[in-house]
């Protein structure tokens, strides 16, 4: 199977491509438009911020290429979030692939922004990507921002209001929380990612 990262420049491409490497897959980092069409897997990385996520997207004349993907799309984190249609973050136009539109978190009393650290999944509904991932799994979070909740909402998780831990809309999945950061859970999250019976 081939799996490309796309080298959208954020601080995490290297621990994707390492907790990739401990489930058997080396995964390949490119930037090139064709790799991207001709691959088994895309996933798009990020850390950091909408505005710069997607001006590196449009540097490297990527934007259209991953709208184009008609292959399984899973984004890790920002890269999920640049999935969705806008973000009020730098008021950023992403990617259009998922419904919605990206809020900073609202915070509040005792309640941290950036939320940082394990954070427990709530599984709304069952996907081929959440296979045996058990209802109070623990995940590892670093996020200012997050995405609605909707129908394309497989996951949930609380940080002082409830929002969209892992989403679904058509081929495209997302995870607001670090995969290569979050032992077992991740690992299998991933691992399902990379299985003949995604779908």
């Amino acid at each position: 199977m081939q799996v490309v990262l796309i080298d959208s420049g954020g601080a995490n491409i290297g621990s994707v491509k390492y907790a990739l490497e401990r489930l058997g897959v080396n995964a390949q980092l490119t930037a090139d438009p064709q790799v991207i069409a001709s691959a088994d897997r895309v996933i798009l990385p990020g850390v950091g911020a909408a505005g710069p996520g997607m001006a590196r997207l449009r540097e490297l004349e990527l934007v259209d290429v991953v709208r184009a993907v008609r292959q399984p799309l899973l984004g890790v984190c920002l890269g999920m979030q640049l999935l969705f249609d806008s973000s009020e973050e730098d008021d950023t136009q992403c990617l259009g692939l998922v419904p919605g539109r990206v809020r900073k978190l609202a915070g509040g009393q005792g309640i941290r922004v950036p939320q940082m650290g394990w954070n427990t999944l709530k599984p709304l509904r069952e996907d081929s990507l959440l296979s045996g991932v058990p209802e109070g799994a623990q995940a590892y979070f670093v996020h200012s921002y997050v995405a609605p909740m909707g129908e394309d909402t497989l996951a949930t998780s609380s940080h002082g209001e409830e929002f969209a831990a892992v989403v679904r809309h058509g081929n495209c999945w997302g995870a607001q929380f670090h995969p290569e950061r979050s032992a077992a859970v991740g690992a299998k999250l991933l691992e399902n990612f990379l299985s003949e019976r995604l779908a």
